[in-house]
């Protein structure tokens, strides 16, 4: 019965999924009528590139801004003496091109200019200020500058730690247990998003955090559970522990720093 439900559900997520496709792309800013209707994005997003995969789906405002100043200074990089940089600003300009060139997307350069501000990304908080717009980044200082200054951050790396799942097979948690489970031994304890952990053997733990491994989930109507064995820290492989991002803040820091000397 409970492979039936799940079955259903997903049928439905994929008809959904169909109709989105067929539906004309539009912003989902637009259909949400948001006040804030446009993104200024700067060079470090752009070197990313998957801000190609959100516009084409709709999920960017319906106004992409392209500061002259951004495109000047990835062709800076572009035409400089490290190839590493110089391979991934011109990456960057070839995202630039492909924005323009998406159906149903609007893209404008735009040539503000701001002559008494010397740094970068006092430059794009001011014309994110000026337009009233979201700033698409994912340089984490500029992140945190952004957030100071009031300035609304659109930032795909915690976009994709968001939508990533509670937790994956294997992967090693620390919990603590605040209850006994239904079954005998079991402890129960819950993550930040309040998803219910079943851990095996952990009854006896109540009240201590513990470390488990993932062994399953399970979708019901209720929400997500998670079920875990109970492991011992000296047991936990070095690569487990570790959750990798996206995120490149060693190049982002680079590229500043060259560009602002």
């Amino acid at each position: 019965m409970l492979d039936l439900q799940i079955i259903l559900q997903f049928i439905s997520v994929i008809l959904l999924f169909v109709i989105f496709l067929m539906t004309p792309k539009r912003s989902i800013f637009g259909l949400l009528g948001g006040s804030k209707k446009s993104v200024v994005v700067d060079s470090c997003a752009l070197i990313d590139g998957r801000i190609l995969e959100l516009a084409s789906s709709g999920f960017l405002p319906e106004k992409i801004l392209l500061p002259q100043f951004v495109i000047r200074e990835l062709q800076l990089l572009a035409d400089g003496n490290d190839a590493q940089k110089r391979e991934r600003a011109r990456y960057g300009l070839d995202v630039a091109k492909k924005l323009q060139e998406l159906v149903g997307v609007n893209v404008e350069i735009d040539r503000s200019l701001f002559n008494t501000v010397a740094k970068t990304d006092d430059q794009l908080l001011k014309l994110a200020k000026r337009k009233d717009a979201f700033l698409f980044t994912i340089d984490f200082n500029l992140i945190k500058v952004a957030e100071l200054e009031g300035v609304k951050v659109l930032n795909i790396n915690a976009l994709t730690q968001n939508l990533r799942p509670s937790a994956l097979p294997g992967e090693v948690l620390n919990i603590k247990i605040m209850q006994k489970g239904s079954n005998r031994g079991q402890g129960v304890g819950y993550m930040d998003d309040g998803t219910m952990v079943v851990v095996d053997q952990a009854q006896r733990l109540i009240g201590q955090t513990v470390v488990a491994e993932v062994d399953r989930m399970l979708n019901t109507q209720a929400g997500k559970m998670i079920f875990a064995k109970l492991v011992e820290r000296k047991q936990i492989p070095k690569a487990k522990q570790v959750r990798k991002t996206n995120q490149d803040d060693g190049f982002v820091s680079d590229l500043r720093s060259e560009l602002n000397s």
